[in-house]
């Protein structure tokens, strides 16, 4: 038996090693306890996968477990989008979900997604309760095997789709997207994106599709990891170039992140799609409500909500902490740095298909290619550059890493004066050029991550660099 430590997202493992039936078994149980706990004892609840290894199976054994506990089970028929089974959870008046999938982790491992009552990510308070309930044996383990609970009831399989896609027709005209005859490449990164776009969502229309890595494949080949940014997204980009698109859509493993890539064949970063698709709320939608970002994102943001005059919220990384700062606080948008942004109306919880479909609808409403938006874009909030560095770290050097960072006073970063320190999640160094250095441990993998966003083109790899010998990681 492993011990099984929830993380930004719920858990994750490498499968065989400690991502075993039995340690799924054992987090199901955890989560139907806390279930209990929390007065849903009979409710529902909506269990989903990916297309990883085996995830179909390991959904199975959740679904056993819960049934076991009483709780009438809805299975997904296939493999589902993270942000469709999220909502499903909302339209199936479900106490929460389990989502078999690791995201866009490497293809070695698998995980255990939770989510609340309304779609979005449990707390970290709940997430401790959940762990704490994790049993420590099978002994504790309640189960009724798959077909036998079949048979009685207490699962029976979901079709999650036409409820979705009635649910997208309220949010964007979908209609006028489809028959937009737009070029577009789409990359699913060989998961649970396939089809949406060219098949679902926007089937019958004018606009020419061409997709890639778009069958079943939990290698992930090609790719480090189906994670939607360079490189891993390289050949994507390369066939926008070739088919001229007018813009290229990755979505990673699980579908609720997304990349774009514009009409050139240039990757749009993460922090520009999230200030895109808030400038896109706010001005063509004429939305106005709280933004909330995580504390690696960007800064532009920040000046988008100065200009509209609505507020913006600062919180950790990951959506255990963005998805309850929206319900707070009724948010018209929140998102994080990995290209996971969530949207009033929907659930409060990270959707690539949404995000996509919004990003068409800007493209249209505007007459606008991408990277027309985005000079559009700073010709409002100036031009900033970002990029992010990965080491791999091992866990037993992180006390002396933190002890470091602690410790860590520049006067100057590339020459910039620091003008204050946030220790929200991580070390963020401000600058005076409005930009940021953030140094923080990964929640979900043995790695630490050195961000960078600034106004300054020329000084984004030299800011990284200092910020890998101010943890350590480089010799000075």
């Amino acid at each position: 038996m492993s011990d099984i430590k929830f993380g930004t997202d719920g858990w994750r493992g490498r499968i065989a090693e400690d991502y075993t039936f039995d340690n799924v078994r054992r987090c199901a149980q955890g989560f139907a306890t806390y279930l209990g706990e929390e007065g849903f004892e009979g409710a529902r609840v909506v269990v989903g996968y990916d297309r990883r290894f085996a995830s179909e199976d390991f959904a199975a054994v959740a679904a056993e477990v819960l049934a076991g506990n009483g709780f009438h089970v809805l299975l997904t028929q296939g493999a589902t989008p993270t942000p469709v089974i999220s909502y499903s959870a909302v339209a199936n008046k479900a106490a929460g979900a389990v989502n078999i999938t690791a995201s866009h982790n490497p293809p070695s491992d698998n995980g255990f997604k939770v989510r609340d009552i309304h779609g979005g990510a449990v707390d970290p308070m709940g997430l401790k309760r959940i762990e704490a309930a994790i049993p420590d044996t099978m002994e504790g383990v309640r189960n009724v095997p798959l077909e036998k609970a079949l048979k009685e009831g207490s699962i029976e399989y979901l079709d999650p789709v036409p409820v979705y896609v009635e649910h997208l027709k309220d949010l964007v005209d979908m209609e006028k997207i489809k028959e937009a005859g737009l070029k577009i490449v789409h990359d699913p990164m060989w998961g649970n994106g396939i089809g949406w776009f060219d098949q679902i969502t926007l089937k019958g229309g004018t606009n020419h599709f061409v997709a890639i890595h778009n069958v079943r494949n939990p290698i992930f080949p090609g790719m480090k990891r189906p994670e939607p940014i360079p490189p891993n997204i390289d050949e994507a980009m390369e066939k926008v170039k070739e088919v001229g698109a007018d813009i290229g859509i990755v979505n990673d493993g699980d579908a609720d992140r997304i990349g774009f890539i514009d009409e050139h064949g240039r990757f749009v970063d993460q922090l520009r799609s999230y200030a895109l698709l808030t400038y896109y709320m706010l001005e063509v939608r004429g939305e106005r409500g709280p933004i909330v970002k995580t504390i690696s994102t960007t800064s532009m943001l920040n000046k988008l909500g100065e200009i509209y005059g609505v507020p913006v919220y600062e919180t950790g990384v990951g959506f255990k902490y963005v998805a309850p700062k929206m319900v707070e606080v009724d948010a018209m948008i929140g998102g994080e740095e990995s290209g996971g942004y969530a949207f009033r109306r929907n659930v409060p919880e990270r959707d690539g298909i949404l995000a996509g479909l919004y990003m068409l609808d800007f493209m249209l409403s505007t007459g606008k290619t991408p990277s027309q938006l985005i000079e559009q874009l700073f010709e409002l909030v100036g031009p900033h550059y970002y990029n992010r560095i990965d080491v791999r770290f091992p866990n037993e050097k992180r006390p002396e890493t933190k002890a470091r960072m602690d410790a860590a006073r520049p006067d100057k970063i590339a020459g910039l004066k620091v003008v204050g320190i946030n220790t929200l999640d991580g070390y963020k160094f401000g600058m005076e050029d409005g930009g940021w250095l953030l140094v923080r441990f990964s929640g979900t993998e043995p790695i630490i991550r050195v961000y960078t966003e600034t106004t300054r083109e020329d000084l984004v790899q030299t800011i990284l660099e200092e910020g890998l010998r101010i943890a350590g990681l480089k010799e000075s």
